[in-house]
């Protein structure tokens, strides 16, 4: 973080010092994990249902932690406030506005129902080869995660890009209110959620809030092959810029091919320049994603022929996310197991199947579980995923009784579908069964820790 005085922290958030601040300075990183503290650092100490963050002082102030901020005093010097994530939040716009304040630092944002880390990451990779950057780290996307994010900003630091999630409407307002976006980029509008916000077109309004949040002099970047996405030009308070795979898509993808392992090449075209890409990750739907990411890059000054250099050296994206492993023993495992709902498993479903549409490959076996926040559409979307992976797969593994609908929908199509209770059961039918050029996907919401069965495998 840029450097600050303790005297000015406690005034940007409101609050008070208790204990001697006198000379403190904070310039090292704003944590809320007292084992992540390092020298300079501030530590933000919250109370939770099992657990008093003020009591792990200590643990920071001997990783290095000069401060706290939080709702009580402690041994170090403490800026008390009634609300901690309400001071962060402070902080963090306080911070990049002056940062922002030499027009140095772009801040781009980006959301979607699917594939808004995947693209992050590859967008980060893009931006990190043109200068100093700063990026979401996972998914660390929500009310807390932001302004963390906006708090590792250096004086030097030239992007910062920053993933934003919903679970409702006005959740993304909130944060563009924090850190208005230069560059906002929308990428689809899917049934993520679908339990919490009631319909897809809440779902549409809530992800528009990232256009509407713009700086008047921001650009959007959205997706012309979602009607829904496409329709949010009119919130835009400036421009408006376009990817996807039509005529009309200012950044347009062509001629997708995958390699033996599901791993996509093709060409971006941009007014009258083109450049080929080849990404080291698997997944066709990853070209569309890294058209998005060439979109927001160009709106910021990157040229197509660099957008495309970048992109074609990514090999891997954040933790659980198409992780492709291959195993002793001759077995492929495509580890998507971070979330899951009924676009991204389809996307993760053909991945697998275009590895198995290569030389060598024996069998594809899908390991699926629960896709949760589905609300209503639950039992049917999950039948429908079964029939879906049936048409495409070998085999499929549903784990608990949770996506049992997933075996009915397999079984009715005629495809073998075995379901077991939990992942211990899992990886003991994977073990009994599994035999070289055997290729895996293991993926679900984050509740069902299918990323347990893909570790067990490794």
């Amino acid at each position: 973080m840029i450097a600050l005085s303790l005297e000015e922290v406690a005034e940007v958030v409101g609050g008070r010092i208790e204990g001697d601040g006198e000379g403190v300075v904070v310039d090292g990183p704003v944590v809320i994990d007292s084992r992540e503290a390092g020298a300079g650092s501030l530590f933000a100490a919250f109370v939770g249902e099992r657990s008093d963050g003020h009591d792990h002082a200590p643990q920071a102030a001997a990783a290095g932690a000069v401060a706290v901020l939080g709702t009580r005093a402690t041994d170090l010097p403490t800026v008390v406030v009634d609300d901690p994530q309400d001071a962060l939040q402070r902080l963090a716009t306080h911070v990049v506005a002056r940062v922002r304040r030499d027009e140095r630092l772009t801040v781009l944002a980006v959301t979607g129902s699917q594939g808004k880390t995947s693209t992050k990451d590859l967008l980060a990779a893009v931006l990190a080869d043109a200068g100093p950057t700063v990026a979401t780290r996972g998914s660390y996307n929500n009310e807390l995660g932001v302004p963390l994010t906006a708090l590792r900003v250096e004086p030097d630091t030239r992007f910062l890009l920053l993933e934003m999630g919903a679970r409702g409407r006005g959740h993304i307002a909130e944060l563009t209110a924090l850190l208005a976006p230069d560059v906002s980029i929308v990428l689809n509008v899917g049934s993520a959620h679908l339990g919490e916000f009631g319909s897809r077109q809440a779902i549409a309004e809530a992800k528009g809030e990232l256009v509407s949040g713009l700086r008047p002099t921001g650009v959007a970047v959205l997706n012309a092959d979602d009607e829904k996405v496409a329709a949010m030009a009119t919130l835009a308070p400036g421009r408006v810029t376009t990817f996807g795979t039509g005529p009309d898509a200012e950044v347009r993808l062509e001629d997708v091919a995958l390699d033996r392992l599901g791993r996509p090449t093709f060409r971006l075209t941009a007014d009258d320049a083109s450049a080929e890409v080849g990404l080291g990750v698997v997944g066709a739907h990853q070209a569309l994603n890294a058209a998005a990411a060439a979109a927001a890059a160009l709106a910021v000054g990157v040229t197509l022929e660099q957008a495309a250099a970048s992109l074609s050296r990514v090999t891997t994206l954040s933790r659980w996310r198409m992780e492709l492993h291959e195993l002793p023993g001759g077995v492929v495992l495509l580890d998507d197991s971070y979330n899951a709902n009924p676009e991204s498993m389809r996307a993760a479903v053909d991945a697998l199947a275009a590895i198995g549409a290569g030389a060598g490959v024996r069998r594809t076996i899908a390991v699926l579980g629960e896709m949760r926040e589905l609300g209503a559409d639950s039992e049917a979307s999950h039948r429908e995923l079964g029939a879906y992976a049936a048409a495409r797969v070998d085999q499929v593994l549903v784990v608990g009784a949770a996506a049992a609908a997933i075996h009915a929908g397999a079984t009715a199509a005629g495809t073998p579908s075995v379901l077991v209770d939990d992942n211990a059961a899992a990886v003991a039918w994977l073990r009994a069964e599994l035999g070289e050029g055997d290729a895996v996907l293991v993926k679900a919401s984050r509740g069902a820790r299918l990323d347990e069965v893909a570790a067990a495998l490794q």
